[in-house]
């Protein structure tokens, strides 16, 4: 489907995720017909943290649409940022997000792509900052985010309080939009075969509360993911690193730093 086009239809996507074989899974809570609240829904519960990843920085660019142009099916990002102590809207937190681009690559680094021999030093594409407001609540506007070799599809991002980084996180969607997106729109096609899924991927199976999986659902002329992250005030939420290997790692609040992970 060319760029441009409106977004497949909500019914074209029910009927995938209905016909989709077993290794393709979805969220809970995903495709709600309902239009989301503005009052977020609570979040008593730390999210887990994950890993950083190799290919963090921080452009220092606060801006809302983090895409620079480059193509792909549109995506809105929201986040709603709460106390997990008391279920409150934290106002004032900085949200970094990065992602990969429709192509799979990471804007900045060397590297990049199927056979890791592009370089995109320099790029700040699919990186962005924004402030929670009084809701607790941030949006990004940018596309949806590509797989690459051995991940999953995914966005990270890092919360921060008071300029202290607070949590390092990831976002994950439903495989069967995911798969039904890279089959039909152009950006994304003329790729390698996909192998690694949500139920597959190492470090999304570490996510054993579903508390990185997004509500996701079809707007006009964008799809909206939505995530309420529960974070502390004070500590820091980290990966246990006396906890068994990334498979079943599981996240806590101590001020043990995460173990250095090679992908991300």
């Amino acid at each position: 489907m060319p760029i441009g086009q409106s977004l497949l239809s909500r019914r074209a996507t029910l009927a995938t995720l209905a016909s989709a074989p077993a290794i393709i899974t979805s969220a809970p809570r995903a495709f709600a017909d309902a239009t989301p609240v503005l009052a977020p829904t609570p979040a008593c519960t730390l999210t887990p943290a994950a890993i950083s990843g190799p290919y963090y920085f921080d452009p220092k660019l606060v801006r809302r649409d983090i895409t620079e142009g480059h193509p792909g099916a549109p995506l809105r990002l929201r986040f709603v940022v709460m106390d997990a102590a008391n279920c409150t809207p934290i106002s004032g937190a900085r949200i970094d997000v990065w992602h990969t681009r429709a192509d799979g690559y990471y804007s900045g680094y060397p590297g990049q792509g199927d056979k890791r021999n592009v370089d995109t030093s320099g790029g700040t594409f699919m990186r962005g900052t924004q402030i929670a407001d009084e809701r607790g609540e941030v949006l990004f506007d940018t596309v949806y985010p590509a797989w690459y070799l051995g991940r999953t599809v995914h966005v990270h991002f890092k919360i921060f309080i008071a300029d202290k980084d607070m949590l390092t996180g990831q976002m994950y969607f439903p495989d069967a939009l995911s798969q039904y997106i890279f089959a039909n729109v152009g950006a994304y096609q003329r790729r390698a075969v996909r192998t690694v899924f949500n139920n597959s991927d190492e470090f999304a199976r570490t996510d054993t509360t579903r508390g990185g999986f997004c509500d996701i659902k079809e707007e006009a002329d964008r799809y909206l993911a939505t995530l309420i992250i529960g974070v502390s005030r004070s500590v820091p939420t980290t990966l246990d690193r006396s906890a068994p290997p990334p498979a079943q790692a599981r996240a806590i609040v101590p001020g043990v730093a995460p173990a250095k992970q090679k992908n991300g």
